[in-house]
C-alpha cells in the first residue's frame, strides 16, 4: 500500500512538472516593418494548430540591433526567436547567442528546401562550413521600380534613340541604366532620372553602392580576408565613380535617403526609376498610394561590364535564442519546423513575405501573385553580401562614411575614397586577428 501511495505521488510530480514545463507561448524580435505585421497574422494559424501563442514584438530599425546586442550581453530570455540580419551571424554564432540548427535542419530536410544563396547568407557560418545557425525567413534584395509610361512613349522612345544610338528599354547593363538616368533627369520638369540610397546610419548607402561594386567584379575580400588592393582595386574605383554619376542624378534633397524616401520619390513622380529593396515595393502595388501603379514595372539589378550580375542582399533568418530553457528551444524548433513546411510557406508568400522555399518560388501562384514576384525570384539567384564576421559593425562605419563623403559630400576623388576605407578595414581586422600585419 505504501509503495503504491509512493508511485502515486511520484506520478503525480511529475505530471505537474511536465505541466510547468508545457510551453503555452513564444516570443519573436524582429524590426518594425510589414513583414513583421505579415509574421503576425501567419501564426495564427500555428495558434490555431498548436495552442501556442505566438507574439511578435518590434523594434524600430535604428535601434534594432542595439536591443538585440543588449539583450545578448544580458544572456537574456526575452525572447525565444529573433529574425537577425544576415551580418549578425558570425556575432551571434563565435559568442554562443544562436543554437546550432545544423542537426535539426538536416534530419527534417529543411536544408534543401530553400536557395543556396539564402542557406549560404542567411544560416551557414562559418561560409563554407555546413553549420547552420538560421532559417532563411525573409528573403530581401535592391531591385528597380520604372515608370513604363515614360520608358514606352514614342517621343521619348525617340529622342533617346537619337541621343544614345539604341533602344529606351529596361537596362541591362549599368552603362545603359547610367544613360537612362541621364536621359530623364530635367530639373525644370521636377523630374529626374533615378533615386539611390544615400542614407549614412547602419548600412543603406553600402547596400546601394554594393549592387555596383559587385557587378564590377569587385569584391569585400579576397580567399585570405585582405583587403588592400581589393576593397580599393580599380573595378570598385570605377563602380564608385558610377554610383556618384547616378547620385548626380538623382532628385535634390536626397542627401540621407533610404527605402522611405525611394518610395516618396516614386510617388510624388520625381524619379523615372528607383532603387529599393523588394520588401518595400507593395506600397507601389497600391493604386491607393501610387498614382502610378498601373504604369509601374519592375526589372532586377543589371549587368556590369564583364556580364557579372549581383544584387546587395538583405533580408534576414530566423534563429533560436541560446539562453533560453530546454523546453522553449524545443518550442521554438518546432515553431521553425512548422514554418517550414511548404504550404505554410506558400501562405507567407501570400500574405507578402518573401518566402526562401524554391518549390514556392518557382509556383505560377507566386510568380504572378504580383508584377514584382518575378524580378524578386530571379534576383535571389545572384545575391551577395556584406562582412558577417563579428566585427561586421567595425567594417561598416568607413564604408558607410567613406561612401557618403564622396557621393553626397564630394570630397576627394574615389579612388581616395576606397584607398582610405580598404586601410581602415585593414587595420580593423589586423587588430581582430582575422589577417596577419
Amino acid at each position: 500500500m505504501k509503495q503504491s501511495f509512493r508511485l502515486l505521488i511520484v506520478a503525480f510530480v511529475l505530471f505537474l512538472s511536465s505541466a510547468m514545463a508545457q510551453v503555452n507561448d513564444l516570443t519573436i524580435w524582429w524590426a518594425e516593418w510589414d513583414p513583421a505585421n505579415y509574421l503576425q497574422q501567419l501564426v495564427n494559424d500555428y495558434e490555431a494548430d498548436t495552442g501556442i501563442k505566438v507574439n511578435v514584438v518590434q523594434e524600430p530599425w535604428g535601434s534594432y540591433y542595439d536591443k538585440v546586442a543588449a539583450e545578448w550581453a544580458a544572456k537574456g530570455g526575452g525572447f525565444d526567436l529573433v529574425v537577425g540580419d544576415s551580418q549578425w551571424i558570425g556575432q551571434g554564432v563565435t559568442e554562443g547567442h544562436y543554437v546550432n540548427l545544423t542537426d535539426f535542419m538536416n534530419e527534417n530536410n529543411i536544408t534543401d528546401t530553400v536557395t543556396e544563396a539564402t542557406l549560404k547568407y542567411y544560416g551557414e557560418y562559418p561560409g563554407g562550413s555546413g553549420q547552420y545557425y538560421a532559417y532563411p525567413t525573409e528573403g530581401d534584395a535592391n531591385g528597380w521600380a520604372y515608370r513604363k509610361d515614360l520608358f514606352e512613349n514614342p517621343d521619348e522612345m525617340a529622342a533617346f534613340k537619337e541621343k544614345y544610338g539604341y533602344d529606351l528599354a529596361v537596362p541591362e547593363t549599368w552603362a545603359q541604366l547610367r544613360d537612362i538616368a541621364e536621359f530623364f533627369t530635367r530639373p525644370d520638369d521636377g523630374l529626374y532620372g533615378v533615386g539611390v540610397y544615400t542614407q549614412v546610419d547602419y548600412d543603406a548607402i553600402t547596400m546601394g553602392f554594393e549592387n555596383v561594386f559587385f557587378s564590377y567584379g569587385a569584391d569585400w575580400k579576397d580567399a585570405d580576408n585582405n583587403v588592400i588592393g581589393v576593397v580599393n582595386s580599380d573595378a570598385a574605383v570605377q563602380a564608385l565613380e558610377l554610383y556618384k554619376e547616378l547620385y548626380d542624378f538623382s532628385p535634390p534633397g536626397t542627401t540621407n535617403a533610404f527605402f522611405a524616401e525611394m518610395n516618396d520619390l516614386f510617388i510624388n513622380g520625381q524619379a523615372a526609376m528607383i532603387m529599393n529593396y523588394f520588401a518595400f515595393f507593395p506600397a507601389l502595388d497600391n493604386s491607393e498610394i501610387n498614382k502610378y501603379r498601373d504604369v509601374t514595372g519592375y526589372f532586377p539589378m543589371p549587368k556590369g561590364p564583364t556580364g557579372e550580375r549581383y544584387a546587395a542582399l538583405g533580408g534576414q533568418g530566423i534563429s533560436v535564442n541560446s539562453y533560453a530553457s530546454d523546453e522553449r528551444k524545443q518550442a521554438a524548433l518546432d515553431f521553425i519546423k512548422w514554418f517550414a513546411q511548404k504550404d505554410v510557406q506558400a501562405n507567407w508568400a501570400a500574405l507578402g513575405g518573401y518566402t526562401c522555399n524554391k518549390e514556392v518560388l518557382q509556383s505560377d501562384a507566386f510568380l504572378t501573385q504580383t508584377p514584382y514576384n518575378a524580378a524578386f525570384a530571379e534576383t535571389m539567384n545572384f545575391v551577395k553580401d556584406f562582412w558577417n564576421i563579428p566585427e561586421f559593425g567595425q567594417l561598416l562605419e568607413p564604408s558607410q562614411r567613406y561612401l557618403h563623403s564622396y557621393v553626397v559630400g564630394g570630397e576627394g576623388t574615389a579612388q581616395e575614397a576606397m584607398d582610405g576605407m580598404a586601410f581602415e578595414m585593414d587595420e580593423i581586422l589586423i587588430n581582430a586577428g582575422v589577417i596577419k600585419e
